[in-house]
This record gives structure tokens, C-alpha cells and sequence, in this order.
């Protein structure tokens, strides 16, 4: 049971570090990816810019915008002081540079150190100068570019502008950003591409190290959360433990004075004067009471035999034909002094399981059923053969259970409702130890039932 129940916490722990992880490493993902989409866009835009500049083009307001932001990115970023340093232009140079340009193209076009911190970036852009059918005009691209995106163009030249992401044939995405040109003469539009292989193998390595990590993290945290569930419940088990001892010690004790008190019982009611009633009946209710407390301990001491996993077992090959007749027939005089008809129903089949227990959870069955089911009633023992395994059922005529009773009968010491009340029945114990006995024999156990229609009990076992 503690294993279990062990394993259980140690996944929960594990989970939860995973999804911790996960959110974790998701979110630097996205982070990372969402960073170089916009800086994507705004160099796309920025060079959209440039390129409307040079055609002596009025410039959208987006694109103005996005330029201005472009500039601030720059100069937040650090780079561009970097490479001053590395390339050797001065801050004195780069004042020259733009003391000899007027002062729209120092608004527009960026300076030499700043295209020397960002060559990288706005190298990798090619530029599409296409018409309106979506033929390239001309090539002012050192490199052969892709082909350009029809669907695209005409997206742009219906809404003003259009951004997206493309797959290449050869399977590499490209960001795409195509804006209509506003002069009358010259290209329709211009059509402005990035190829994303580099950001997809920065992405793709940054997802592998996450996925390393996170692997490594649940392995320590898988192994941590074992190490922890077991000392958290260390005190458990070992109260558990000592309960069960006490219990299985308990009933081995009591057992004999109960017999004692028994076989006491039994020799003064044989001495006492038959016209002595009342003490007759009070030896009488010692016999009964004595009888009561000694199912009841036996069924203590099975039950603990189950917790600890200690209940003996003799599996063997069993024929339900032969062992149901016989069930069947010693309790059908039973069921006679209560006017219960028990009868036999189809039987087939034979599994593997341990006769004595297996008769003593059919006896438990037909107990109860002879219990709860009311003079002139009928319970019917049947075993019939399903798929690949043998469904052996108790179905009675009785009182039935109720629906927020019927999941709970088979837990320990429950008790239902008045109409089935267990009076005179084991406490509340005979289900959960047909449950126990059941699955320690490789089987499963359930209940349906219908108000005033009675309740069908099933054990399912693997044919043999």
C-alpha cells in the first residue's frame, strides 16, 4: 500500500517539476522567439524605409514609426558603441558623415557606424522591386533572392501593407514585409525578405538545451522526490505496521478465550433444567454473542492479513461448474428457512484462484443477498464466460441500493441506509474483505443496483 502511495507522491512531485520546467523553459522560448520576430519586423521596416527613401518616396507614418523605434533599439542595445570600437570610426567620423548630408537624409538613412552595428541584420534582407503582375523589375540584391510572394503582393496592394511568414520550397521560412510604393512612376511595390535559417538554429539549439535540462532537472527532481516521499512516509508506515501487529495479535489472542467462553457456554446449557428458560436463553445469547465475536475477529485478522500482503494463498485450477453447484446447494436450505429461492444459473468456465477464499467471497455474497432480499424473493448464482476472462455474478430480487450508497458498500465498516442496515450481519466488514480477497486473487469486484429491484454483484477473473 505504501509503495503505491509512495510511487503516487513522487510522481506528483515529478509532475509538478515538469510543469514548473516547462513554463519555465516555454516561456524563455517564446521570449526568444517573440525578440527576434520584432527585431525581424522592425529591421524589415527600417529597411523598407531606406529603400522609400532612396526612391524618393513618401514614407508611410508606420514606417516612419517603426524607424524611429528601430534607432532607439540601437541605442539601448550597446552594439553600436561596440562596433565604433571595433571597426575604428570615431564618434568624430561618424559627425562628419552626417554634417555632409542635408538634414532629411540624417533623419532617414542611418550613419555609417550604425550600418556597421547592424550589417548583420540588414544584410540579410533582399529587396524585391516588383509591378503589379508581381514581376521583379530588377535585381539590386548580391545574392540570387527568393522568388516573390504573389499572395502577398496582392495582400499589400489591396490593405496598404502586408507582413507574414512564408516557406520557401526548399522548406526554409522567410518573413516577408511588401508595401505598395505611392508614386506613379517606378516599381508597384517593393517586397522586403529575411531568410530565418540562422534565428531557427539559435531557436533550435536553445530548445535542445532546454529539453537537456529539463531532463536532467527531472532525474534529480524524480530521484529527490523519491527520497522524499520515503522519509515523509517513514512514520506512517511504521505506525501502520505496528497497527497491523497489534491487530493480528489481538485476534490470534482472543480467539481462545473466545472459544473458552464458547465451550463454557455450550456444557452449562447442556446441565441446565429444560424448565430453567431464562437462564437457557441467556446461555443462548452467549453461544450467539460468543459466535458473532469470533467472525468478527476472524475477519479482523483476514483483513489484516490483506494490508501487510500476507494472506496465504493456494492457487489451483478450479472448476466453477463443481464449486457453485455446491455453494449453491448448501445454501439453498438457508434460503429455504427464509422463503429465498437460491438457484443456479448458467455456469461455464473455469480460473485460476484459490478455492477456500473464493468459496468464502461467494458465501459472503449469498449472505448478504439472503439478508437484504424479502420472503418470496430469488437469488441466483451464475458464472459465465466474457471474452478472456469469467464474470461470476450474485444477483438478488431484494430491497436494492441506493445510488449514493451503491460506490461506498465495499468500504470497511459502511453501513447504507436503515433498509440495509447490517443487524446481525459482520460490521460492516463482509464486502471489503470479498473486495480484498477478490483482487488478491488476480480479480475485480463491482456492484449494480437498482432501488426495489435488487443488486447484482460481479467478480471478474482471467480464464484459466
Amino acid at each position: 500500500m505504501f509503495s503505491g502511495l509512495r510511487l503516487r507522491l513522487s510522481l506528483l512531485y515529478a509532475l509538478s517539476a515538469l510543469a514548473l520546467v516547462a513554463l519555465i523553459g516555454g516561456g524563455a522560448y517564446l521570449v526568444v522567439a517573440s525578440y527576434f520576430r520584432d527585431v525581424t519586423d522592425l529591421a524589415l521596416q527600417h529597411k523598407m524605409t531606406h529603400e522609400f527613401h532612396a526612391l524618393a518616396a513618401p514614407i508611410p507614418p508606420e514606417l516612419a514609426g517603426a524607424d524611429r523605434d528601430w534607432s532607439l533599439l540601437r541605442s539601448e542595445s550597446g552594439f553600436l558603441q561596440q562596433r565604433r570600437t571595433a571597426s575604428g570610426i570615431s564618434e568624430d567620423d561618424e559627425a562628419d558623415a552626417r554634417d555632409g548630408d542635408d538634414d532629411t537624409t540624417a533623419a532617414a538613412e542611418p550613419s555609417a557606424g550604425e550600418i556597421l552595428a547592424y550589417d548583420g541584420e540588414l544584410a540579410a534582407i533582399f529587396v524585391l522591386p516588383l509591378d503589379r503582375d508581381g514581376q521583379l523589375l530588377f535585381d539590386p540584391n548580391p545574392a540570387v533572392p527568393p522568388a516573390p510572394d504573389l499572395s502577398a503582393l496582392q495582400a499589400a496592394l489591396s490593405d496598404g501593407s502586408d507582413v507574414r511568414t512564408v516557406v520557401l520550397p526548399d522548406g526554409r521560412d522567410v518573413r516577408l514585409l511588401t508595401y505598395p510604393l505611392t508614386r506613379s512612376d517606378g516599381p508597384a511595390a517593393l517586397q522586403l525578405g529575411r531568410v530565418l535559417g540562422d534565428q531557427e538554429q539559435v531557436l533550435r539549439q536553445l530548445m535542445i538545451g532546454l529539453l537537456a535540462l529539463g531532463s536532467l532537472s527531472m532525474m534529480l527532481v524524480g530521484a529527490g522526490s523519491w527520497w522524499l516521499a520515503g522519509r515523509a512516509l517513514r512514520p506512517a508506515q511504521d505506525a501502520w505496521e505496528r497497527q497491523q501487529r497489534f491487530v493480528a495479535s489481538a485476534s490470534h489472542e482472543l480467539r481462545t478465550p473466545l472459544t473458552l467462553i464458547r465451550a463454557s457456554a455450550e456444557v452449562a446449557l447442556r446441565g441446565m433444567a429444560p424448565d430453567n428458560a431464562d437462564q437457557r436463553e441467556l446461555l443462548g445469547d452467549v453461544i450467539s454473542e460468543s459466535d458473532h465475536m469470533r467472525r468478527l475477529v476472524n475477519d479482523l485478522l483476514t483483513l489484516s492479513r490483506l494490508d501487510s500482503g500476507q494472506l496465504p494463498l493456494s492457487v489451483t485450477l478450479i472448476d466453477l461448474s463443481v464449486l457453485l453447484t455446491e455453494i449453491q446447494r448448501k445454501t439453498a436450505r438457508l434460503g429455504a428457512e427464509r422463503e429465498v429461492t437460491v438457484a443456479l444459473g448458467a455456469v461455464a468456465g473455469t480460473l485460476n484462484a484459490d478455492p477456500d477464499w473464493l468459496r468464502q467471497v461467494l458465501l459472503i455474497l449469498l449472505d448478504n443477498a439472503l439478508r437484504h432480499t424479502p420472503a418470496g424473493g430469488q437469488i441466483v448464482l451464475a458464472a459465465v464466460v466474457q471474452g478472456r476472462g469469467v464474470c461470476l455474478s450474485v444477483a438478488d430480487s431484494g430491497n436494492g441500493i441506493a445510488p449514493e450508497h451503491l460506490p461506498h458498500i465495499f468500504e470497511r465498516f459502511y453501513r447504507a441506509d436503515p433498509a440495509r442496515s447490517r443487524e446481525g450481519g459482520n460490521a460492516g466488514l463482509g464486502l471489503a474483505i470479498a473486495k480484498g480477497l477478490v483482487e488478491a486473487m488476480g480479480g475485480q469486484v463491482g456492484a449494480a443496483s437498482e432501488p426495489g429491484r435488487g443488486t447484482r454483484i460481479w467478480l471478474s477473473f482471467p480464464h484459466a
